[in-house]
Parts: structure tokens; sequence; C-alpha cells
């Protein structure tokens, strides 16, 4: 049986590294596993995406439409704008943060106010968190995806994965020991 997690942001947030260590994790627990990644002017803070795909045997990287089991969003609007590849049963984790867009910087747009209700609305098993704030408080705000990796972990039940030792070996020397934390700080969460 193959499971879909997507992870949405703004470029800048570690989307990527959180989905590449996720995708480092399966493998060396035997997965077959498909990453793919979109970067949409990711360096100007526009949206990424990568959607992971692990299970005996995947054939493909993409996740259609109402098939993601989960979806971790690293900015609410984010949240809002994937919402529709989430399976009925799926989960959504939700960064509570804000990203502004240029249209919204520009005049040109609004940010809503209730994107967090609308997600609820949208979703029965939603779990909100700040992981921006909590990375602050580790001492180190560049750890928030990390934070948001460890909710994955947890709540796809992968948590016998040797994770520490992943972070270990492809993460900067400077930098191993806040991302453990952070990992734990995310996986006490869900």
């Amino acid at each position: 049986m193959t499971k879909s997690v997507l992870l949405v942001g703004v470029g800048g947030q570690g989307t990527i590294l959180a989905s590449k260590l996720l995708t480092l994790g399966l493998m060396e627990e035997g997965y077959d596993v498909k990453m793919s990644e979109i970067h949409g002017m990711s360096q100007r803070g526009g949206s990424v995406s990568s959607q992971v795909r692990y299970g005996d045997k995947v054939w493909s990287p993409v996740i259609e439409k109402g098939s993601a089991d989960m979806i971790v969003s690293f900015e609410k609007m984010e949240a809002l704008r994937w919402l529709e590849y989430l399976k009925k049963d799926g989960k959504v984790v939700v960064n509570d943060h804000e990203m502004m867009p240029m249209p919204v910087i520009m005049g040109k747009a609004d940010y809503a106010a209730d994107i967090i209700d609308e997600i609820k609305k949208a979703c029965h098993d939603v779990t909100v968190v700040n992981a921006t704030e909590e990375a602050v408080k580790l001492g180190n705000g560049k750890v928030m995806n990390i934070i948001l990796l460890g909710t994955i972990i947890k709540a796809m039940k992968l948590d016998n994965i040797d994770w520490d030792r992943i972070v270990r070996e492809n993460v900067k020397p400077a930098f191993v020991e806040d991302n453990l934390k952070a990992i734990k700080v995310g996986m006490d969460w869900v």
C-alpha cells in the first residue's frame, strides 16, 4: 500500500531539506520511495511543494488530487491552496505562520484572516502548530522545517527509523544538535 505526503511552503522555508531527509529515512527502512519537487520562483518567496510517496512498490512520484494521506504546510495559505490534494480521511499539519505573497505586499490582494477556520471546515483532522515560534525558542529559527518533519514522522508512524543517524549524516555538523531537538519537538506535537 502506497502512502503519500505533500509538503508545501514558500521558498526559503526548508521544504526541500525536510523532504530529502524524509526520503532518505524511508529508503533506509526499505521502502520504495519516489519524490518530486516543484520550485515556483522559490528563491523569491514563491510556492514550493515536495511530493513524497512510499510503499512496497511506487510507480509514480505524483500525488493526484484527493490522494494525499497527509499535507504538511510550512505556511498557512499554502495549506489552503493545496487542500484539494488531501484524501477524505487525510491529515493536515499547518504551521500557523504567514508569509505575505507579492500581490498582498503590493496591495493588489488580501491575505485572508480566517485561513485556519477554512482548513478546519474542509478537513476533520487538522493540527495547528507554531513551528516557527518553537524553532526560535530552540535558539535557531531555521529548524522550523525539521520540527514539521517530526510531525510527519509521528503522524505516519515512522518513529522506528533511526532519524538521529539520518540527521547526523545529512546535516552540517554545526546544526545537528538543533535539528535533533527540533525533530523531537515535532514528534511531541502530533
